[in-house]
């Protein structure tokens, strides 16, 4: 009787048992003599006395299946997918700077209608190098012009891009543009976010941690965004933030033991590559030398307090309300706030 059930509920486009009831009761004998079911009139009797509780009891499993089949169904260009390698973090190559893994971040609050900005973050898995940018949407062509402004900021050439699934990089635009620079195209495997743990990590330190978890959906707002990645934002974390870096794992009698490098930071890393050209190395010099790192850090504090504050007059938020909501979605924006509002440029 579940069989029979099942291909019924099938034909009919997997309704619910309330409204499968009904066609139960008009159907059966129709499909009995069109061939589709082939079933004893007792099982007949008993699917047109059926109870909808009891068609979704019966169907628990069959329901479950075909969740399963819906999400892991095949991606929607397969060609692509197939001309793109798969790799996971551990078979990439991090003896070499030039291997980028790169993500999107969605900066859509509580509601992911409409269009909003997104940060296409990358990160060379050697150094640690990161750069970001923001984007309006999900156009594949505005991605694109992200990845190229990114892609020029780097000290080093690209030598591999690794994204995860999502379709706004995973394209033809994107793929024409590796062909054309000879870059090697990854990607990640489905529900797999391990395969991307290093730009993960950057998403949380270097995205979340300072832009916040709230809506940002205005040209306004884009330009504020777009201003802390291009200047501050990216000279304080690639010349003054230290990482370090994983260069064991062993297990002894069931436990992992973890051995790491000293702290450094990306800049010095790179420095000390005999990989990177040495013209660029004295570039790199020449801007280390002439940062402060208090001013930098004052100038972010000051473009984020900036960013909130176009918030607040986009939503017009009582003073009140909106401390609560700046507490609650932006903690790193906390201690800014309290200070003196100052009038800064955003260029």
């Amino acid at each position: 009787m579940i069989a029979v059930l099942a291909k019924i509920w099938g034909i009919f486009d997997y309704p619910c048992g309330q409204r499968l009831v009904t066609l139960l009761k008009d159907e059966t004998d129709r499909l009995r003599k069109l061939g589709e079911i082939n079933c004893s009139d007792e099982v007949a009797s008993k699917l047109k006395r059926i109870g909808p509780a009891t068609i979704d009891r019966r169907l628990e499993h069959e329901k479950e299946v075909w969740r399963q089949k819906r999400r892991y169904k095949k991606n929607f260009n397969p060609l692509l997918s197939q001309m793109v390698l798969v790799k996971t973090a551990g078979e990439m190559d991090r003896s070499v700077p030039g291997g980028i893994q790169l993500d999107c971040v969605e900066h859509c609050g509580a509601s992911a209608a409409g269009e909003y900005i997104l940060t296409l973050a990358t990160t060379d898995l050697h150094s640690g190098w990161w750069e970001g940018a923001g984007v309006m949407g999900k156009g594949q062509a505005r991605a694109l012009t992200a990845l190229n402004e990114t892609n020029r900021r780097y000290p080093f050439p690209w030598l591999e891009i690794h994204p995860d699934n999502g379709g706004n990089i995973l394209n033809y635009h994107v793929w024409t543009w590796t062909q054309q620079r000879k870059i090697e195209y990854s990607r990640s495997r489905p529900y797999h976010k391990n395969d991307n743990c290093f730009i993960e990590q950057k998403n949380s330190t270097h995205v979340r941690k300072v832009i916040g978890y709230l809506r940002y959906d205005t040209e306004e707002e884009l330009n504020v965004i777009n201003s802390l990645y291009r200047h501050e934002l990216r000279l304080f974390k690639n010349f003054f933030q230290p990482t370090i870096k994983l260069i064991q794992k062993i297990r002894i009698k069931g436990k992992i033991h973890r051995r790491y490098d000293q702290p450094k930071t990306p800049y010095r890393r790179i420095m000390e590559s005999p990989l990177v050209k040495e013209e660029k190395k004295q570039d790199l010099k020449a801007t280390y030398e002439a940062l402060n790192p208090a001013e930098l850090k004052r100038t972010i504090d000051q473009k984020l307090n900036l960013l909130y504050k176009i918030y607040q007059k986009k939503k017009s938020l009582p003073v009140e309300t909106s401390s609560r909501l700046n507490k609650k979605l932006m903690p790193s924006l906390v201690s800014f706030y309290r200070q003196p509002s100052e009038t800064i440029s955003v260029s």
